[in-house]
């Protein structure tokens, strides 16, 4: 379930990818190719703010074009686009809750907006508080927050699949499992119909520590995981307020700070 990008014909392939072909941007950023450089400069620039490259992020998606762009010898490894190089790129933060929310742009346009918990690296021998929020708790959380009421779509599919492989330990989706539920309900709500017909996170994640074969006390790593997966399947990578990805990291916030 990975995020959908436009499709290019075979005589695209020797055009280079720009940002307007991997991101939700118009105008000028819209039309500059996506440079080696420009690539490093995010991977830099995410390093310094996040401690890490976020997975799924901008700089991961622009390694992955510029990657593409220099095989096809579009690119050279040295150049920058028009757009980096007069108005730069920047991460930045802002604390919401119990959890940072971080804004990636590119000159005046932003290219991601996600959460992220607002705590360090945790010390893997450390256990956390026996009362820890677990994963199943989590998702009931988002199943009662603002976007209770939200339609299941393939981001949220996504991002509850991260979260039961992560408290059941398994890489794989368990038969008429929550994930399992929620891909039928996003693949139900691609169709058009009213919007009383669609299936929404409430219907699918109310009583979710019940419905997961295994559960599991939410860690950053496990937040990470389903924040990564929720920003790959949004065309603007930017997570839902109350969504999955939300509930985790604020989970993973107040079990480290207990």
């Amino acid at each position: 379930m990975s995020q959908e990008k436009p499709r290019r014909s075979e005589a695209d392939q020797q055009q280079p990818i720009k940002y307007g072909d991997v991101f939700n941007v118009s105008g000028e950023v819209a039309s500059n190719i996506i440079t080696p450089r420009d690539a490093a400069m995010m991977q830099a620039t995410e390093n310094q703010a996040l401690g890490q490259t976020q997975r799924g992020g901008p700089a991961s998606v622009m390694q992955s074009a510029a990657s593409l762009n220099r095989k096809a010898g579009l690119v050279t490894p040295h150049d920058v686009s028009k757009v980096v190089r007069n108005q730069g790129l920047s991460v930045s933060e802002t604390k919401v809750g119990a959890t940072r929310v971080i804004t990636e742009e590119v000159g005046p346009e932003v290219v991601a907006q996600f959460v992220e918990p607002d705590v360090p690296m945790r010390d893997p021998g450390l256990a956390l508080h026996p009362d820890a929020i677990t994963v199943g708790e989590a998702l009931e959380a988002s199943a009662v927050s603002q976007a209770g009421d939200k339609p299941v779509d393939q981001s949220d599919a996504a991002a509850i699949q991260a979260a039961e492989m992560r408290a059941t330990g398994r890489n794989e989706t368990t038969p008429g499992g929550v994930a399992a539920k929620a891909q039928s309900a996003a693949s139900h709500n691609a169709r058009t119909l009213p919007s009383e017909q669609k299936t929404t996170l409430s219907d699918v994640l109310t009583d979710a520590k019940h419905k997961l074969p295994a559960d599991k006390q939410v860690t950053r790593e496990d937040a990470e995981e389903v924040i990564g997966a929720e920003i790959r399947n949004k065309p603007d990578m930017k997570t839902t307020p109350g969504g999955v990805a939300a509930s985790l990291a604020a989970a993973a916030t107040i079990n480290q700070n207990k």
